[in-house]
């Protein structure tokens, strides 16, 4: 498919309305287990203004999508106090996780409705495949980008509940470099890191198909 400004336009959306979703679900789940820290800071809302980071948001994701490589991005972090949450440590690693588990039901969901009408298929015409086959795949590719186990990343908050009180010092030490680490890694070893993603995102999607019955 060529490359056109209306197909950007929608990768835009779908990544916005995504990384807004990925947050809110943070912060909920933070409230839900005893923080208040995100509804005060004014962050369990839609509203995109309150989400969107400038550079992750938009141009990482845009930048990526135009170069044909897997689609990732972020927004601004939700705040959360951990010492407010029950359970402590596990209960941030469940706030980390509804994050990309909300991705992952973003994505089924749009891969279920996509796969019975068709419109994975192309019955509903090439925009509406475009829209439900980028769906699947950013919502796929949030999900494992933000899994991966480098601090801020939600995946390192599980590790912070299982790890030992050592190995959870080191990870505190590099946090405020994490993301200079991840991407660092994403450059050094980008063909790496691309079929890596490709390869989780396809055997998920396999997954899916399985899931309706149906084998690729």
């Amino acid at each position: 498919m060529n490359l056109n400004f209306g197909y950007v336009i929608i990768v835009l959306l779908i990544v916005v309305g995504s990384v807004i979703l990925h947050e809110l679900s943070h912060g909920v789940v933070a409230y839900w287990l005893g923080d208040h820290t995100a509804k005060d800071a004014g962050r369990l809302t839609f509203n995109p203004i309150k989400h969107i980071d400038p550079y992750m948001s938009i141009l990482v994701p845009v930048v990526l999508y135009i170069i044909k490589a897997p689609v990732f991005g972020g927004a601004k972090p939700v705040p959360v106090n951990r010492y407010n949450l029950k359970w402590k440590e596990w209960g941030m690693a469940l706030v980390a996780v509804a994050g990309p588990f909300t991705n992952f039901l973003l994505a089924f969901l749009s891969f279920l409705i996509g796969h019975f009408t068709g419109f994975l298929y192309g019955a509903g015409g090439e925009v509406l495949n475009f829209i439900f086959s980028e769906l699947v795949l950013i919502n796929l590719g949030f999900m494992l980008f933000n899994l991966i186990p480098i601090p801020p990343l939600d995946g390192s908050r599980v590790l912070y509940a299982i790890a030992p009180d050592n190995f959870r010092t080191f990870l505190e030490s590099i946090e405020r470099y994490g993301f200079i680490i991840v991407y660092a890694m994403i450059f050094l070893f980008s063909e790496v890191f691309s079929s890596l993603m490709i390869n989780g995102m396809n055997g998920i999607i396999n997954f899916f198909y399985l899931l309706v019955g149906q084998q690729i």
